[in-house]
């Protein structure tokens, strides 16, 4: 290990580890969690320093303290910031816009800023995948109110396709942002972007007003069933069931009969049991007990296939507007 070796990120490795866990966390708190990730990740492949290099690195540090002596800022942040507490709301609005307009601003992070129905009209006439790379790098809220606004028959389409995204190359960003840029006028730029995904898409649904989410998903499941199931079962879980008072629990529980139900608690945790037990007759809950413990070893994807039949049960009551899934409270029956 030589200085004239090193890469930036190698010295700057090099200096944390010397520095010491204390000084060095308190840096991190100045960074990125992407500028954290690259730096530790060159740590840990660090096992021996060398005196001389030691000394070479604090050295050149003392040497860039120097010549880069002052104070470093994110000036854009700061700029931001300073116009959002200026007195008004409305005038630190209209600053802010110019601010943003005069400046290089990437058509993305502006997306951002922008009211979901105006972004939405702005992209409807976009390829289905451009609309889903968009929805993609922005937070769930904003991009599931946007997807709210986009004609009805762009959704399951542009959902199914983020449900597909993982990563993106900074040339196809380049490509959107030149895109966008045309569409809104301002300077487009690079960024690499980790979007999209499963997750994604349950984040986005899971933030859809007037339970539009449902209708997504049946349309997304004509054009890929398995997609569909697997964004349903991240949505709502069997032990989601957990979480509800005990009135909407035991009107689900009124729709399945005991042999689906014990089947479907073979994997599920005590806790859950629990809470099943509590809202059913003390008879039918022994009974249930005592089956479970007679039951022999049976596939994790039978029980899996049971728990998701009932957590449809449960959507299905939802969808009539007999329950809300996923609220708390407490009407058991003991």
């Amino acid at each position: 290990m030589g200085l004239e070796t090193l890469t930036g990120l190698n010295r700057a490795a090099v200096l944390l580890i010397c520095i010491g866990e204390e000084a060095t966390a308190r840096i991190f708190e100045e960074l990125s969690d992407d500028e954290i990730r690259q730096v530790t990740r060159t740590m840990a492949t660090i096992e021996h320093i060398p005196l001389d290099v030691k000394e070479k690195v604090f050295n050149a540090f003392r040497d860039a303290q120097k010549r880069y002596a002052g104070l470093f800022v994110k000036g854009g942040d700061f700029a931001k910031k300073a116009i959002a507490a200026t007195p008004g709301e409305q005038r630190a609005n209209f600053l802010l816009d110019q601010f943003i307009s005069g400046t290089e601003t990437k058509s993305l992070e502006t997306i951002a800023l922008m009211a979901p129905r105006m972004v939405a009209g702005l992209l409807e006439q976009e390829h289905p995948q451009t609309v889903a790379l968009v929805l993609s790098t922005q937070h769930i809220e904003h991009a599931a109110e946007i997807l709210t606004h986009l004609p009805e028959k762009m959704r399951s389409d542009v959902v199914y396709r983020i449900s597909k995204i993982e990563k993106v190359s900074p040339e196809v960003i380049t490509r959107i942002e030149d895109a966008l840029h045309r569409e809104i006028g301002l300077v487009s730029g690079k960024a690499h972007k980790k979007v999209g995904g499963v997750d994604a898409v349950v984040g986005i649904l899971n933030h859809m007003k007037n339970n539009l989410e449902s209708e997504i998903l049946d349309e997304m499941e004509q054009t890929d069933p398995e997609m569909a199931e697997e964004i349903r079962k991240k949505m709502f879980t069997f032990e989601h069931l957990i979480t509800l008072d005990g009135r909407s629990l035991q009107m689900i529980l009124r729709e399945v009969n005991n042999d689906s139900l014990t089947l479907a608690l073979k994997t599920a945790s005590e806790q859950m049991k629990e809470k099943i037990f509590a809202n059913m007759s003390t008879r039918a809950a022994e009974m249930i007990k005592d089956d479970l413990e007679a039951m022999g070893p049976v596939r994790l994807s039978e029980v899996e296939m049971m728990q998701q039949a009932i957590v449809k049960i449960a959507m299905k009551l939802e969808e009539e507007g007999k329950l809300v899934l996923g609220t708390g409270g407490g009407d058991e029956l003991v």
